[in-house]
């Protein structure tokens, strides 16, 4: 179970990963699921957000490139098509089982860059699918042996959807009234048109070369990408500058100590803590 009072993004802290502030969304204490319909969903959705956030435009801070572009595209509209397929209404009969009814699986995820991620973008869009990925873990329909309803599909699609309207407006230049419509997909015309230098300032346009001891082989991926049984991961914790730790290390009560000593709630004083450092590069 992860060490937090939150259920914040989790640092996957493992070697060289941990030092390049990898990932996983936050499954609490619900490690797996007697639902295939979430299981399929939470690898499906994990392991796409780990093959977008392992392109170079993560290193970036500059607007992403058509590629990404296309892939949270073709993200969106295969996740809402699962989500719409699957999803049963709740005025319609779910489907029972009787006999067979399944063991259940231990979560899987895919551990990916982001806390010392340059594409802001990235890291935000990242951070919502993260955020939907913890929602299906932790949702109450894992104990359902077939089915997932309408409003499992809206709670955990809800992140998605966000992630596209944002992409839509912020680098499409498409009205909110316009993304947020019923129906509503980038076209063809849309991606042969994008071009976000016609309305970014100079400033977002232009970038220094990140470090470049972080990338990764393809065989060096490869444990990750095959996906990591949550049951098999090491005890987690949130990115050392989670608030929570912050405030804690900070605080008594409600009042900011101060100098070398703060003052604790009866009005006596306590050595000011130590701040721990973020880690090193």
């Amino acid at each position: 179970m992860p060490i937090t009072n939150t259920d914040a993004v989790l640092w996957y802290n493992v070697g060289e990963f941990g030092k390049a502030g990898y990932a996983v969304p936050n499954w609490s204490n619900d490690v797996g699921s007697l639902n295939p319909q979430i299981l399929d969903w939470t690898y499906l959705v994990g392991r796409n957000l780990f093959h977008i956030m392992h392109h170079e435009d993560a290193d970036l801070r500059i607007p992403p490139s058509i590629n990404t572009a296309k892939r949270i595209h073709k993200l969106y509209i295969r996740a809402a098509n699962i989500l719409a397929g699957r999803a049963v209404p709740p005025g319609e009969n779910n489907m029972e089982v009787i006999h067979a009814r399944p063991a259940g699986e231990a979560f899987r995820v895919f551990p990916v860059p982001f806390f010392l991620v340059r594409n802001q973008f990235m890291r935000r869009w990242a951070e919502l699918i993260l955020m939907s990925l913890a929602e299906a873990m932790q949702h109450t329909e894992n104990r359902k042996s077939l089915e997932i309803s309408t409003a499992f599909a809206g709670q955990v699609g809800q992140y998605i959807k966000r992630v596209y309207i944002n992409m839509a407006i912020e680098l499409f230049g498409k009205t909110r009234a316009e993304a947020t419509a019923d129906g509503f997909a980038l076209t063809d015309a849309d991606f042969s048109a994008y071009n976000p230098g016609d309305f970014f300032t100079q400033t977002e346009m232009v970038d220094t070369v990140p470090r470049l001891d972080r990338v990764f082989t393809e065989d060096r991926l490869e444990v990750l990408a095959e996906g990591i049984a949550i049951t098999e991961l090491p005890e987690l914790k949130p990115w050392p500058t989670n608030l929570t730790q912050y405030y804690s290390g900070t605080r008594t009560d409600a009042t900011m100590s101060g100098g070398t000593t703060g003052t604790t709630g009866n009005g006596s004083s306590a050595a000011a803590p130590i701040i721990p450092p973020a880690p090193g590069p």
